[in-house]
């Protein structure tokens, strides 16, 4: 089965009202960087390997809130080119419906208050917490992905095959999580 074709079956965007009770965040979304093997070009260097930076390849991740699932994903982007920010208004922003919002971390505050929220925005104490949580079980995924070699190693094959190795790899952490591999719960109300 083409890897296209699975990810279609199992990274569904309409999953991310799983579980829905109403409340106006139902993702959380996260950028996250994967190594590549090439000389230095200013248009793909990362920071979220350093100050020196490394070359990479962006992707956006969207996980369900209540269940856990992933339900988006969009890139590959150049790091030096496009911030998670700017990554989230070229795809996600306009997928969501009027008055939804995602979880997120600090790096997307300029698309808060209408499409995102974010750490410390308006947040009441009792509620750090809690969205720290959704933000650890992110974290969670991104680190499964990067378990696989191929994505925790410095990428050395095609580069325009990395995004069949990205999305095969996606649907394999998404198939884990459904039969015996799911992600911590979080208690989430907003």
């Amino acid at each position: 089965m083409c890897c296209c074709i699975l990810i279609q079956f199992q990274i569904r965007f309409e999953n991310r009202k799983d579980g829905d009770t109403g409340e106006d965040c139902l993702l959380s979304d996260d950028g996250v960087d994967f190594l590549m093997q090439m000389s230095w070009v200013k248009q793909f260097n990362s920071i979220k390997f350093g100050k020196s930076g490394h070359s990479a390849l962006r992707y956006e991740i969207g996980l369900c809130i209540k269940t856990g699932n992933i339900c988006w994903d969009n890139g590959p982007f150049e790091p030096g080119m496009y911030n998670d920010n700017m990554i989230f208004q070229m795809g996600l922003a306009g997928m969501l419906e009027e008055g939804e919002r995602v979880e997120a971390d600090k790096g997307y505050r300029h698309s808060a208050p209408e499409h995102i929220r974010y750490p410390g925005w308006l947040e009441p104490p009792e509620r750090a917490a809690m969205t720290q949580r959704v933000r650890c079980r992110h974290e969670t995924v991104n680190k499964r992905m990067k378990q696989w070699n191929i994505l925790r190693a410095a990428y050395r094959h095609d580069m325009l095959k990395h995004q069949q190795v990205f999305g095969a790899i996606l649907a394999l952490t998404q198939l884990s999580i459904e039969n015996g591999e799911p992600l911590f719960q979080v208690e989430y109300l907003d």
